[in-house]
């Protein structure tokens, strides 16, 4: 029995007998084997690891990143000396605790505060020198610094350089060398129109005719103007339609100096010399890249889905009538979202903001194809006259009363000619409309 001598008194601490020390130790000695076994797989598994990457790579050396060296460091530190030389295969036992040493030295050296060099400018700073950079390809870095510099910003040429070349942004020569389409459109953009035709098939008392109509688009604002209408467009009748077109007190192109345009023949060397003595330049863009003239070929879209595709047209007299009526709709009542979801023509509203506001009435264009909200009097559909056919739903009624009109028509021929061209209408027209049932069944009935 050991004896040990506390404060004031003797503890007695008994020894545990024989049997249960022998089998203790051996329990030790069993979990210290089966760990060095372990130990030693783990150990060889490292050099095959080693070896398969030396044959692949022909590196025996492994990089570690900076998370890895710490993780390994923080490990290796807890083990004795006999066990980091037994144990550490990827860097040696110096290296592990260089590294400790290093992580430990990070924690008092302030470096988390530390910024090398000097500040960096502000993002609006260089988000100000990029835009300027963009908006004027020809503007070197000197020019850039000395307009920041006009507006109160000190800023070194080098540093322009810098933030330009972080942006992926060229020189200036190099800018004025690869100038884009688009920036083209951009830095003209207050005297830049352009010009397309756009096609639509008239019905007519021996079938269909294609008119071409000729239009033209201020760019800036997407103010649209009907120049003509015509069956066949020809250089007299071209060079006529710029006359009217620069007329000095009401010419649509008065104001323009540049005029897009696509590669159609029409668009003669003399319609060209007659626009050039008015101060417009004719920019032609290049064969089969109708992306070239983005906004003529959006409004073609326009008008086609919102108006001409919803209606059977009877004649040059009737496709102008809609063409009016949905140019009236598309400058002073349709929202653009090109322009910021503005109207291009907005109507004058009320000096007096207090003033009372009559009740919100709708407005009807082409037999309710096109409602437009506004505090107007009460209106019926535009364009009711006699003459006029309007079916924007392609309601039944409107189909029988196509057909009783094209019957008065041919009904004074003999009744095979009457056959024959009623047959030719329905046929016509099924083919035109989306929804050719309707039509169908009204001209069955």
């Amino acid at each position: 029995m050991k004896m040990r001598r506390g404060a004031g008194s003797l503890c007695a601490f008994p020894m545990l007998p024989a049997p249960l020390q022998f089998i203790i130790a051996m329990l030790a000695h069993a979990i210290n084997e089966r760990m060095a076994r372990k130990v030693e797989y783990l150990r060889e598994e490292v050099l095959v690891l080693k070896e398969a990457l030396a044959a692949a790579t022909g590196k025996t050396r492994i990089d570690l990143s900076a998370a890895q060296r710490r993780r390994l460091a923080l490990k290796g530190k807890e083990l004795t000396a006999e066990e980091r030389r037994a144990c550490c295969q990827i860097a040696r036992p110096e290296t592990i605790l260089a590294w400790f040493r290093r992580l430990v030295a990070q924690t008092y050296d302030s470096s988390k505060c530390r910024e090398a060099g000097r500040p960096r400018k502000a993002a609006d700073v260089r988000k100000l020198v990029v835009e300027l950079a963009g908006d004027n390809p020809g503007w070197g870095y000197t020019k850039i610094r000395d307009a920041l510099r006009g507006l109160k910003i000190e800023i070194g040429r080098t540093t322009v350089a810098n933030m330009l070349a972080q942006a992926g942004i060229e020189p200036a020569p190099e800018r004025n060398r690869k100038r884009t389409w688009k920036q083209f459109l951009r830095n003209h953009w207050e005297t830049l129109y352009a010009c397309d035709f756009f096609s639509v098939e008239v019905l007519g008392l021996f079938g269909t005719v294609r008119y071409m109509v000729f239009f033209v688009i201020e760019v800036q604002s997407r103010a649209v103007q009907i120049a003509g209408v015509r069956i066949a467009p020809d250089g007299d009748w071209m060079k006529q339609m710029a006359r009217n077109l620069l007329d000095p007190a009401d010419g649509f192109l008065r104001k323009a100096s540049y005029l897009i345009h696509d590669r159609d023949p029409v668009f003669t060397e003399a319609w060209t010399a007659l626009l050039q003595t008015a101060g417009v330049t004719c920019v032609p863009i290049p064969a089969q890249s109708p992306n070239c003239n983005p906004h003529a070929e959006r409004f073609v879209k326009t008008i086609r889905t919102e108006c001409l595709d919803h209606f059977v047209i009877f004649g040059e007299r009737h496709l102008r009538y809609l063409v009016k009526e949905f140019m009236g709709h598309y400058l002073a009542e349709r929202y653009h979202q090109g322009i910021g979801s503005r109207i291009i023509k907005p109507k004058v509203s009320p000096s007096n903001d207090n003033a009372m506001r009559g009740a919100i009435r709708c407005r009807s264009h082409l037999g309710g194809l096109s409602s437009s909200p506004g505090q107007l009097p009460s209106r019926g559909p535009l364009g009711s006259g006699q003459g006029d056919f309007h079916h924007p739903a392609l309601p039944s009624k409107a189909a029988q009363g196509v057909a009783q009109s094209w019957t008065r028509i041919v009904g004074r021929g003999s009744g095979k000619s009457r056959s024959r061209s009623t047959k030719r209408f329905q046929f016509i027209c099924a083919r035109w409309l989306r929804r050719p049932n309707h039509l169908r069944q009204a001209l069955s009935a």
